[in-house]
Parts: structure tokens; C-alpha cells; sequence
């Protein structure tokens, strides 16, 4: 199916021939923006308040390094075991931009081993970013080193106690993930439809949407509901930069809008995935013929959808094609401004 046409970004300017202040105007090196006020914006530096999710092993130099070249904000993540890993990564990321960048902390692969956390900590707080995010635990295990650091902090949350939990931390910002997002999720899961809202009532922090987000009319659905930025994960998984396998990329495409399930994978805690046979099998409580021992290198880099499960939030099913990371992000924003157009005329005519 093919994706609705994307106006350029002469269709931004104002019927009259001016600029019109709320619409995004140019400047050297970006297109597009007009997010200056934005608070998301001003704590990450970011050009668009468009982040990139620190999916595992996904969110390396070449997907960060393009999504932050492209005015939106990378997310390396750091939940490998090794940190000479994450340091090549974060040196190849800054030999492609100057752009900012952020860094995650997965506070529960982090917590296991006490001189591994110790040593992550000291390298990614000695002044080489300026926002982080934190996800998978309490963030008061690192919040008041962060921001002694003078590091803007965000945490990832998928209900509202965890939102109200992460405010009393003294966390800086949150990114709220609803149900439909990929990852790992509680057995009760609650959609972003409803959660933005939910957190938006009670939580007055700037707050980024994840979960169910592609384009430019996700991301103003986002903003109505409360938000001041969004995060796209299997969006980016679909990109030309993203270092997965091209199978992966398109079992993505090739979803349709129901085409992912939830499967439990520990006690207490489910994750979402592509509807493939092997999913179905499991769910329906079938041992599949032949599973992978290894999901990084079968399914990531050999493209094995046949026996391992690839993550993928039911976005997947707005995903059409294979695109590089900047046309998403300049989509996106063009997209987004549309919509926010669309919606104001509705007051215009009203008038009339």
C-alpha cells in the first residue's frame, strides 16, 4: 500500500507568500524546523524533537550517527556486555556528526555487575553528552549522579505509576512507551492513546511518545495528546541505515496493521513481535521445528525470520518502505506541520 504523498517543504510556506511563525523556516544545514521553543529541543539539542529508540545491538554508529545528521536525536545504547564495544561505536558516531547525541542506560543489564555499571557510569558522565535516558529499572539508582553531572535526564515508562515514580526521582523528562511499541512490556500493557493522556493529567514534565509513531500524523496525534516529541523504533529498524538484516527490514514492510503478536518471554512480562509461523506456533503452544539459539546473529544479520522472532511494534503495519533515515525524519516534520495546518483550519471555518 502505498504511503499518502508527503508535501515538500515549499507546501510549508504561507498561502500569502510570508512565513507564517508557527510553521518551520530554514536554515543553513537543517530544513524544516520550528520546534525552537520546544522543551524536548532545548534539552537535547536536537534540531527536531524526534528521537531514535536505543533498541539493543540495533542502536549503533550508523543508525544514530544518521538520525542525529538529520536534526533528530540518536540514542546509543549501552546494554551489551562490552564497553569497548560502546566506545567504538560512540567514536564512530563522532567521526560522521557533530550533531548531539544521547546515550541509554538499561538500568537492569547495567545493575548485574557492579564494576561494569561503575565503569559505564564514569565513561558515559565524564562530559561527553548531555542527555541521557533511562529505562528498565528505578531511576533513582542514577538519577541525582547524572544530573550532579549536569546531564539532562529522561525516563522510559509504560504506566502511570512508573511516570508518577520517575517525577518524584527528579527525573527531567519521560518517555512514555504505550503498549503497542516494541520491547519487552508487563503482562497488562495500556496503549499510548490512552497512557499520554493518563500521564499528561498527572505529570507535568515534558514527555515524549513511544510506541505506534512513523510519520508526521503520528507524531501530531502525540502532540495533541500531551507530548512535546516522539520516539520511533521499528520505524528506523526500516531504514536504510539500520544495520539489520534486509529480511528483517522486510518482514517490516510486509506487515499488515494486525501483523504483530505479544508472547510471554519471563514471568510477569511480555514482548511483541512480528506475526510470523514461528510466533504462531508459540502462541498457540507449539514447539517450532527448529529455533535459534542466537537472535542477534540469525535473525540481525542472517535474516533467519524462519526461526527467530524478530521485535516489532504494531507501527510496523504503517511502514511501507525501506527509506533513509533523513527522508523519515524531513517526512515526518513536513507531515507533522500538515497536520497541525489541517487542524487549524478547522478553528478558521468555524469562525466564518
Amino acid at each position: 500500500m502505498p504511503m499518502a504523498a508527503n508535501q515538500g517543504s515549499s507546501g510549508l510556506a504561507s498561502r500569502s507568500g510570508c512565513q507564517d511563525k508557527r510553521r518551520p523556516r530554514r536554515v543553513q544545514g537543517h530544513k524544516l524546523i520550528g520546534f525552537e521553543n520546544n522543551p524536548v529541543v532545548r534539552h537535547t539539542g536536537a534540531t527536531y524533537p524526534i528521537l531514535q529508540a536505543p533498541m539493543s545491538w540495533i542502536a549503533r554508529s550508523s543508525l544514530v550517527g544518521a538520525v542525529s545528521a538529520a536534526g533528530g536525536l540518536g540514542i546509543l545504547e549501552t546494554s551489551g556486555r562490552d564497553l569497548e564495544t560502546v566506545k567504538r561505536e560512540y567514536d564512530a558516531i563522532r567521526a560522521m556528526t557533530d550533531r548531539p547525541f544521547g546515550i541509554n542506560l538499561a538500568i537492569k543489564f547495567l545493575k548485574g555487575d557492579e564494576a561494569r555499571e561503575r565503569a559505564v557510569l564514569d565513561w558515559v558522565l565524564d562530559g561527553r553528552v548531555k542527555f541521557v535516558t533511562t529505562s528498565a529499572g528505578d531511576p533513582r539508582r542514577y538519577v541525582e549522579r547524572i544530573k550532579g553531572a549536569g546531564v539532562t535526564v529522561y525516563h522510559a515508562v509504560p504506566t502511570l505509576e512508573g511516570a508518577l515514580k520517575a517525577e518524584d526521582a527528579g527525573v527531567d523528562g519521560l518517555v512514555v512507551e504505550g503498549g503497542e511499541s516494541a520491547g519487552i512490556r508487563g503482562s497488562e500493557p495500556v496503549h499510548a492513546m490512552v497512557l499520554l493522556q493518563a500521564v499528561r493529567e498527572r505529570v507535568g514534565l515534558p514527555m515524549i511518545a513511544a510506541g505506534g509513531v512513523v510519520d508526521g500524523r503520528g507524531m501530531a496525534a502525540a502532540f495533541a495528546l500531551g507530548a512535546e516529541g516522539v520516539a520511533m523504533g521499528t520505524r528506523f529498524v526500516a531504514s536504510a541505515e539500520s544495520r539489520v538484516h534486509e529480511n528483517y527490514k522486510a518482514a517490516i514492510v510486509a506487515a499488515s496493521p494486525s501483523g504483530t503478536v505479544q508472547l510471554p518471554l519471563v514471568r510477569g512480562a511480555m514482548g511483541r513481535v512480528l506475526k510470523t509461523e514461528m510466533a504462531l506456533r508459540m502462541m498457540a503452544g507449539e514447539d517450532p521445528p527448529e529455533r535459534s539459539r542466537n537472535g542477534v546473529a540469525d535473525l540481525y544479520i542472517g535474516g533467519r525470520t524462519d526461526i527467530a522472532m524478530g521485535s516489532a511494534g504494531e507501527s510496523a503495519g504503517l511502514i511501507h518502505e525501506v527509506k533513509p533515515v533523513a527522508a523519515i525524519i524531513e517526512d515526518a516534520v513536513s507531515g507533522f506541520w500538515r497536520e497541525i495546518d489541517r487542524l487549524a483550519a478547522l478553528r478558521d471555518s468555524a469562525r466564518v
